[in-house]
């Protein structure tokens, strides 16, 4: 165990922190902005859209769409809970933020982020369910379960994310004010402690296993289950209209998950090879890449919610 170092008066417990955005890259990241801003401006939209057509519009108000619109609405509180912040260190150069600030911000965006795992995880079991077992799913998988579920979710996000925030507010001395990064990084904070980080280390190797371990686990055992399904049906046709009805999810997993994964490798193992600029700008990317693309995917791939654009756009739908 180390010790915690002696402290003088170089150490203190800092008002507010500032956020420099991302070393090495100082002359291009106003650029950066044309890249991460469209992202939360599509994250926005549609998100925003997908929620208001969900809510609308009364036959998508079943089961997997509820899920969607539960989706949609992490998305919408993961892209808010950095982009703002980061834009304005981009654009506008360092920008102080409060100590409690960047903690809140810490806990929202490990809080969003374990969400929007357990919802994805959610939305692999509803569709193994649809295509394992499709006479038994309205009675399996209803609204109020969902809503249920949805809460639960919600809950174990909170409860799990909470003690990484306290592991930092125990902290009272910090080497510096400047964090190397464009919103408050869990480990970009732990890295100025003063004292013994080690119980702040294991416990984000556990949150991480714990999160996306536990559901990646859980989507590769649902997807096994629609496959051994799918592979059951008599004809070509059954089968690809079964596969189609989870295309969509394929691609939104393949969106979250790749660029986290690469991310994580990247910092636990690539510190020495990989440029910091680079670990930061994907961890950008795994943050708000995911909500931009997610609503896109779920609009262009899902019959339901692209004819009710279609008729939305083009005015076939009478109200009168």
């Amino acid at each position: 165990m180390t010790e915690a170092p002696e402290l003088n008066s170089t150490f203190w417990h800092p008002n507010f922190f500032l956020l420099t955005g991302i070393p090495g890259l100082r002359g291009a990241q106003a650029w950066l902005t044309l890249v991460f801003g469209p992202m939360y401006l599509l994250s926005l939209l549609g998100n925003g859209a997908l929620l208001a057509m969900v809510q609308i519009e009364t036959m998508l108000h079943q089961p997997m769409f509820l899920l969607l619109a539960t989706l949609a609405a992490t998305d919408l509180g993961l892209a808010t809970s950095i982009a703002p912040g980061l834009l304005a260190v981009l654009w506008l150069g360092p920008q102080p933020v409060p100590y409690t600030t960047c903690l809140v911000q810490m806990f929202f965006v490990h809080a969003l982020t374990a969400m929007e795992s357990d919802v994805l995880l959610a939305v692999a079991c509803d569709r193994a369910v649809a295509v394992g077992r499709p006479l038994h799913y309205p009675v399996l998988v209803t609204k109020a379960r969902v809503g249920y579920g949805a809460r639960a979710l919600a809950l174990k996000a909170v409860a799990i994310v909470v003690p990484s925030s306290l592991l930092v507010a125990r902290f009272r001395h910090f080497r510096a004010k400047t964090i190397g990064h464009a919103y408050c990084a869990h480990m970009a904070v732990v890295e100025l402690v003063v004292g013994d980080t080690q119980a702040n280390n294991l416990y984000g190797l556990a949150l991480s296993l714990a999160v996306s371990g536990v559901d990646i686990l859980g989507i590769t055992g649902s997807y096994g289950l629609i496959a051994h399904a799918v592979l059951r049906l008599p004809t070509r046709e059954a089968r690809a209209k079964a596969f189609g009805t989870c295309s969509s999810h394929i691609c939104v997993i393949l969106a979250f998950y790749v660029p986290g994964l690469f991310s994580y490798l990247t910092h636990r193992f690539g510190r020495h090879t990989v440029p910091k600029p680079t670990h930061i700008v994907l961890s950008k990317i795994y943050l708000l890449l995911p909500p931009a693309l997610n609503s896109l995917i779920y609009g262009a791939c899902t019959k339901q919610i692209r004819d009710q654009l279609l008729e939305s756009f083009t005015f076939k739908k009478s109200y009168f």
